[in-house]
């Protein structure tokens, strides 16, 4: 997705502070009444084919991802759009017309699905967009070896410019290396062969910070340290209906009981340096219209208490509890097994290749699982879809099959209120509330957006959702 974004642009872009922003289309309106949005593109912006930016492209684009013979993973952004709903009315103006009100469908078009292509290019017989991309974006692609690397070149005809009316992006080209080993990316990050890693595995924590999360002395003359909070929620999930969930798991104070057993703020910093936020809510609180996560504390009392009003007075009864995950999170779930041994709970962890997990997971054939979730638009209704009764796995993501009356009217009642921020971002509280009072999944931490830069880097920015951004960039 990140080179993606390099090589095209969308009607619309996020900003880094959650807005919708003008890209492809400088301007645009919605018609309350007929459910249209109308995009009235730039004239400026040409695709590095060499043609101008044009509705049809817009209408080719979006439709290519309904298109069956594409088979798209994306046309579920368009679900919100009819058949034949997508209209060039002139050259420079596109109107979308929705069946229903659904305030999150312009935050949809700021994912990487909603990139325009060049519609003639990409319809030329024998061409292939992964071989010859046919984008407006910042870059182009200049060579690519599958498996090994690429590199890509300045779009000289690139439509945006600074506010002093310098032609961007700044720098010639970006070079991107296939790197396997996590520990061969941090070792080239600090011998300088790169310029920038996102992310840091756990095991290599320690090299690059200290105990606290601070990037080490060591490294302040030669790196940088960039990190926001990352809309993203690391959970773990309970399969309601599994076949090998044990009874006890399926009531939801044992749930709850086995969340206030968990020693969150001690697991980030001793395990995650503080890279993480703990949390026993779901949604990332800026989704929510928050500033801040609500508090979260350990309560043994309170969970022996919980399981005892269940029938399972110091864990007696629950019997053995199986946990699926993978590799990166052993050590968290080996803390879990300290915390809830308190309870007098047995849970066992099983490790399997992530390839196996997630079909575990899909299929529901795991009693318990270590998940993420992360957002691709701003609005909670991306975190919160995952309760939906329609999106039950394996078809959707909703893996632990959880389904409440309550909750679904309140979901599609909150999307109705399409014109009433306030409203909705309340109705969506109320929502997050449920879940946490259900329990379906037991939330952990809301991550981080964690950067290392090059000290050589300038006018880097860092988004809550990770996208990277590389046309303001300047390396010295």
């Amino acid at each position: 997705m990140w080179v993606v974004d390099q090589l095209y642009d969308g009607l619309v872009e996020l900003g880094p502070d959650l807005t919708v922003l003008p890209c492809l289309a400088k301007s645009w309106t919605f018609d309350e009444e007929r459910l249209a949005y109308r995009f009235r593109l730039r004239r400026d912006a040409v695709f590095t084919t060499g043609r101008s930016v044009q509705a049809d492209d817009v209408v080719f684009s979006l439709e290519r991802l309904r298109d069956p013979e594409v088979v798209s993973s994306g046309g579920w952004i368009l679900d919100a759009v009819p058949p034949q709903g997508i209209v060039a009315l002139n050259d420079t103006t596109v109107e979308v017309r929705l069946r229903e009100a659904y305030p999150p469908f312009l935050g949809l078009l700021t994912t990487a699905y909603g990139n325009i292509i060049d519609h003639e290019a990409a319809s030329e017989e024998g061409n292939d967009l992964r071989d010859n991309p046919a984008g407006s974006g910042p870059f182009q692609l200049a060579w690519w070896m599958p498996g090994a690397g690429l590199v890509l070149h300045r779009h000289e005809g690139y439509w945006e410019k600074d506010a002093r009316g310098e032609a961007l992006p700044y720098l010639e080209a970006v070079h991107v290396d296939v790197v396997q080993d996590m520990g061969a990316e941090c070792l080239g990050l600090t011998q300088g062969r790169y310029d920038f890693m996102s992310g840091l595995h756990p095991a290599y924590m320690e090299t690059l910070l200290d105990e606290t999360g601070t990037l080490r002395p060591s490294f302040e003359n030669t790196l940088k340290h960039l990190h926001v909070p990352f809309l993203k929620t690391d959970y773990l999930g309970v399969v309601l209906d599994g076949a090998n969930t044990p009874g006890a798991l399926r009531d939801a104070r044992v749930r709850r009981a086995m969340s206030l057993a968990l020693d969150r703020h001690g697991l980030a910093r001793h395990l995650r340096r503080n890279a993480v936020t703990p949390t026993d809510h779901f949604v990332p609180p800026t989704m929510l219209g928050r500033d801040t996560v609500l508090p979260v504390t350990q309560n043994v009392g309170e969970a022996l208490a919980l399981l005892a009003e269940a029938g399972y007075p110091e864990g007696q009864g629950v019997g053995e509890i199986v946990l699926s995950t993978t590799s990166d999170y052993v050590d968290m779930c080996a803390a879990f097994q300290h915390d809830w041994a308190q309870l007098g709970l047995d849970v066992k962890v099983d490790v399997v290749p992530a390839s196996v997990h997630r079909e575990r997971v899909a299929q529901g054939e795991t009693a318990m699982f270590y998940k993420s979730w992360l957002a691709d638009h701003a609005d909670a209704e991306n975190f919160l879809g995952l309760f939906v009764e329609a999106n039950f796995s394996p078809g959707g993501p909703n893996y632990t099959h959880y389904r409440n009356p309550e909750f679904e009217r309140g979901f599609h009642g909150a999307l109705l209120l399409a014109d009433q921020l306030e409203a909705r971002l309340e109705a969506y509280r109320v929502l997050d509330a449920l879940i946490h009072e259900d329990m379906p999944v037991i939330p952990l931490f809301h991550d981080q957006v964690t950067h290392f830069l090059s000290h050589r880097i300038d006018g880097w920015p860092i988004h809550p959702v990770n996208r990277l951004d590389l046309r303001r960039v300047v390396k010295r």
